[in-house]
């Protein structure tokens, strides 16, 4: 486990709550809140056992500056991101077929919270990053993850080429994501079996060496005149799609 940390806003806690409440050491709220959310986060405080103190809301902001806490923080322990090897084990003992995320150097928390939200609701087995140039599990990411961050399998790898190689070793598709038309329509494309989908970075999309390990290459078709999308966006199109498949 890392050590603790405190994340803020009402369903991010809640979403811990729920799910590992043994990792909640201490609870700060704002005096002065008393609304049907906060009524029911109390509650499962209080199932929890977790120690919880009032505070002004004058103290919350200036200990959680510029965060949208909404009077709620909590320190918890949270989960380590895993390592290859930790993947590796969990691939070779899944049943079923399996949907990995892997994001090439996606920088910016908000959108990497955001993927996590659409990877959790899409059933995905892990989301993939690199070590390197690319956003980790700030408390940025888990509060705009909304609780996903807390569920989904979160790997960072410090070489993607090399990762790619060895999903296609345990005979993981690996599908990259482009813009360039001349690509298959991602709505052509089998993406029922075992299927590591490839996002690349906001703007520059995926770089040459990783394009070039993908076994096949996709775009969304878009009617509009815009040339691209949000890579969270882009993700949640792909993975719901992937789901829409497989259902």
């Amino acid at each position: 486990m890392s050590k603790p940390e405190w994340l803020y806003g009402i369903h991010t806690v809640s979403a811990v709550l729920k799910k590992h409440p043994d990792r909640v050491l201490e609870m700060k709220l704002q005096e002065g809140r008393d609304d049907v959310r906060l009524e029911a986060l109390l509650k499962q405080v209080q199932r929890a056992g977790v120690t919880c103190q009032r505070v002004s809301k004058k103290a919350m902001d200036h200990q959680f500056q510029d965060a949208n806490h909404q009077g709620v923080a909590a320190r918890c322990r949270l989960s380590q991101s895993w390592d290859e090897d930790q993947l590796y084990t969990y691939l070779d003992n899944k049943s079923g077929p399996v949907l990995l995320l892997v994001l090439d150097s996606v920088t910016d928390p908000h959108n990497l919270g955001a993927v996590l939200r659409s990877a959790d609701a899409a059933g995905v087995d892990a989301v993939i990053t690199t070590r390197d140039k690319s956003a980790g599990l700030s408390p940025v990411v888990r509060r705009v993850a909304v609780g996903a961050a807390e569920v989904v399998p979160f790997v960072q790898v410090t070489n993607l080429a090399r990762l790619l190689k060895e999903l296609q070793e345990r005979r993981i598709w690996v599908v990259g994501t482009e813009l360039d038309e001349t690509a298959s329509s991602l709505y052509s494309v089998d993406l029922k079996d075992n299927i590591a989908l490839v996002m690349g970075a906001e703007g520059s999309g995926l770089r040459r060496l990783t394009r070039e390990n993908c076994d096949q290459l996709v775009f969304i078709p878009m009617q509009g005149d815009v040339q691209s999308l949000n890579v969270s966006v882009a993700a949640g199109v792909c993975l719901f799609e992937a789901l829409r498949q497989r259902l």
